[in-house]
């Protein structure tokens, strides 16, 4: 089993590239699959969940080329199958993607229930009422959803929840639909556009996306193109945090700024000093920082997927700050593992009272979701001593290289493959 060693109390220093979207790639790939045809994805992140993507494209019969390190082809022409086995996805959140896009396009799908965090309830409820309005006949049942429909037709779909997955399976699902298909009370999330204007590029009709009501036009046939993914937003709030929470200085490059606004604020009013530019963002930060209150919800307020990170940084921040998730309602597992740390917080339903200025210490812990992981990495980063993290799967799902970058800011982070390894690094 392999853990990350990390020793603390080091600013960071330095400038960080920010990758692909984790949530757009996982979104635009299972959309490649709409096209039939060769389409080129840019700038994917090199993540487990990237990786695991290709592996299911690939046992349906589309042929996916790693061009280089950031940049995979897709020829999604001679899908074989539009049934996927339980062992495939065991690990995967999104994809639930791949029963929009092959009913959209074969209209079937036989796709099992999604794998991936367990911080809470996630239904799909939303996905398949949006799915029986265009025409589709879905059963739920054995661990496993089935989609089929002779004939699928645009309609007006009303989300009860501002929801991101729903809203691109749906958008995904209605490409070749009859006629238009509306989606109203749609989420606005910088990647639903990101996976709006690929479908677009390669020939699909949607308009709208970004607002609260996205409008599909039915197309008889997309084709393959070229598309560069937008950096990744959470990614580049977690090095915005680690910045923070050291007390460094560091340019975090390739990301659009007006996507960080909510984490800029908040930074701003714990008492760091930010610089922005059209493509970059640099974080200063010295202490003393002050606490603030932060509420998760869908863009452009605050993301759910930076909440545990922030708590990390608000344990640091002096005064009593209160963090209300909206979003999960389960996604304060990570508590336990940070109180380990030496953080002080309560819990108090989905409200957190986070006790700043706590001192925090090097211990054992455990990684329980993929934003959790990263949180403890933030925690070990400003942590006295040396501190060990175990479950590194998470972490890998959506974090490109984060040893290597984590390092070339002055970080002491080193990924070991066995506890054989503890001792001499500890004494490092």
């Amino acid at each position: 089993m392999e853990h990350f060693i990390i020793n603390g109390s080091k600013p960071l220093r330095g400038t960080v590239n920010i990758s692909g979207a984790k949530n757009a790639a996982v979104a635009i790939i299972p959309a490649a699959l709409l096209v039939d045809g060769v389409c080129i994805i840019e700038n994917l992140p090199q993540i487990e969940d990237v990786a695991s993507y290709v592996g299911v494209l690939r046992s349906m019969g589309a042929e996916c080329k790693f061009l280089s390190d950031d940049t995979l082809q897709i020829d999604a022409s001679n899908i074989c199958t539009t049934r996927i086995t339980p062992e495939q996805l065991k690990d995967m959140r999104a994809s639930y993607y791949l029963i929009g896009a092959l009913l959209g396009r074969f209209k079937k799908a036989d796709v099992p229930m999604p794998g991936g965090c367990n911080f809470g309830v996630r239904p799909i409820d939303l996905h398949i009422k949006g799915f029986e309005n265009l025409g589709a006949k879905v059963v739920q049942e054995h661990g496993k959803v089935t989609a089929e429909a002779s004939n699928l037709v645009g309609t007006q779909i009303f989300l009860d929840v501002a929801s991101v997955g729903a809203t691109i399976n749906i958008m995904m699902a209605a490409v070749y639909a009859e006629g238009t298909t509306t989606i109203e009370n749609a989420a606005k999330e910088p990647h639903i556009v990101d996976c709006a204007n690929f479908l677009n590029m390669c020939g699909a009709k949607i308009k709208g996306a970004g607002t609260d009501v996205i409008r599909i036009t039915g197309v008889d046939k997309l084709e393959g193109k070229r598309y560069s993914i937008i950096p990744d937003q959470i990614e580049a709030g977690t090095y915005m945090i680690a910045a923070a929470i050291t007390c460094g200085d560091v340019k975090v490059c390739n990301i659009i700024p007006k996507h960080m606004e909510s984490l800029t604020a908040k930074l701003q009013e714990v008492g760091a000093e930010l610089v922005v530019r059209e493509d970059w963002i640099r974080v200063i930060a010295k202490k003393p920082l002050s606490a603030a209150n932060v509420k998760t919800l869908y863009y452009p307020g605050f993301p759910t997927d930076l909440q545990p990170q922030m708590t990390t940084l608000l344990t640091q921040c002096e005064g009593v700050s209160y963090v209300n998730e909206t979003v999960f309602d389960t996604r304060f597992q990570y508590v336990d593992q940070l109180t380990r740390l030496g953080a002080k917080i309560t819990l108090e339903g989905r409200m957190a009272v986070v006790e700043g200025a706590s001192r925090l210490t090097g211990a054992e812990v455990v990684a329980t979701d993929l934003r959790a992981g990263a949180a403890l990495m933030l925690a070990a980063l400003a942590a006295e001593g040396t501190t060990k993290i175990s479950n590194l799967y998470y972490i890998d799902r959506g974090y490109e290289k984060i040893v290597q970058k984590l390092s070339a800011l002055g970080a002491e982070v080193r990924r070991v493959s066995s506890d054989d390894d503890l001792p001499m690094l500890m004494e490092a």
